[in-house]
């Protein structure tokens, strides 16, 4: 059997609480990187799916100008379209606008 004095037992009680006392920093540290990794990934994965989510309503807002334009193709009323990104309302004018550069060009 192993035989331990009492100073020994003290000694060695210190070093193996010095040595739990530095692993958990580095426990800490290490988890810390991870959780950051991890949060830095969540955030990132959320704004791709907002963005993925916007391209629809792009999408859909591209087809109702185009829409307008087509069925106003011989008139001379000019539509303005209202379109949402990210919650807020942009107004597409119509291109056929006495302001085009086309206008100016002819």
């Amino acid at each position: 059997m192993l035989a331990l004095t009492l100073d020994a037992a003290k000694n060695l009680a210190i070093a193996v609480a010095v040595v739990f006392a530095i692993g958990s920093v580095l426990a800490a540290w290490i988890m810390k990187t991870i959780i950051q990794k991890v949060a830095t990934a969540l955030v990132l994965a959320v704004l791709a799916f907002a963005v993925w989510s916007q391209r629809a309503s792009l999408q859909d807002c591209a087809d109702k100008v185009k829409d307008a334009y087509e069925r106003e193709g011989t008139s001379v009323t000019f539509i303005d379209t209202d379109c949402s990104f990210f919650g807020a309302t942009i107004t597409i004018s119509d291109p056929r606008s006495d302001d085009s550069p086309a206008d100016d060009a002819g």
